[in-house]
């Protein structure tokens, strides 16, 4: 039988998603949960990776398992051996065989958040990019919305992507108030490593009047990674939702 997860996490004691050699990944932490839940030993396919310390609301992954209990029963059963580390598998379904977690996805939905204030965070020191002087929200949203649409990212993606094209359509760029945070909302069907750090980072230049919406236009154009801002860290980042088509999300006949 195969499910679908859907997870949440605080990446802030992962090495990342991705499995490692040391056991330090979110991947593994499933892994192990489920093998004393049920003895089995799987493989956790998940929509996407994320670095160390991102975070994760919607994360969405896949596994197969021969005994096919009751997806309630998994999901509980999982949570229950995931403790006390901060991962919650908040909806275990069955799914179609041909649902796969990464390549069946439309659309990932990430948000970065700011929080420029004079003191120091201490609650959210985690969650959160702390910048200690007032941004300017209506710059870097009206800069934002150059990158929307079809561009080479180049400038804005790691030295170490692995992905063969630095091609990428950006269907979502906002930036907004929220509280006392700044939100960076972004969607798009797949992103480069580091991309939405590099563009938070870069917007922060703006905000601070460092940077005119033609700078960062020019870095894009650039298409060299050298043009690119101070990247952001990763504990503002949290992976919100991952989107599928609904034939796919049908339930198994």
């Amino acid at each position: 039988m195969r499910y679908r997860l859907t997870i949440e996490y605080d990446g802030s004691p992962f090495i990342g998603w991705q499995s490692q050699a040391d056991g330090g990944g979110v991947q593994d932490a499933l892994v192990r949960a489920i093998k004393n839940f049920c003895d089995e030993e799987v493989t956790v396919f998940g929509a996407g990776r994320t670095d160390t310390g991102v975070h994760a609301r919607g994360q969405v992954a896949h596994i197969d398992l021969h005994s096919a209990p009751r997806a309630d029963k998994l999901r509980d059963a999982v949570n229950y051996h995931l403790k006390p580390l901060p991962v919650a598998v908040l909806d275990a379904v069955p799914a179609r065989d041909d649902f796969d977690a990464r390549f069946t996805a439309l659309a990932r939905h990430y948000e970065y958040r700011i929080i420029p204030r004079r003191a120091p965070l201490t609650l959210d020191k985690a969650h959160a990019w702390w910048v200690p002087r007032p941004l300017d929200i209506d710059a870097m949203d009206s800069a934002a919305k150059q990158l929307l649409g079809r561009h080479d990212f180049t400038t804005f993606r790691s030295t170490q992507c692995q992905a063969a094209s630095p091609v990428r359509t950006l269907s979502q760029l906002d930036v907004y108030g929220q509280g006392d945070a700044i939100i960076i909302r972004t969607s798009s069907r797949s992103f480069l490593h580091n991309q939405v750090r590099s563009l938070a980072g870069s917007l922060r230049m703006v905000g601070e009047g460092k940077w005119s919406a033609q700078d960062l236009r020019d870095a894009l154009d650039a298409r060299d990674r050298a043009a690119c801002a101070t990247v952001a860290p990763s504990c503002g980042l949290t992976l919100m939702q991952v989107d599928y088509p609904e034939d796919v999300l049908a339930p198994p006949v």
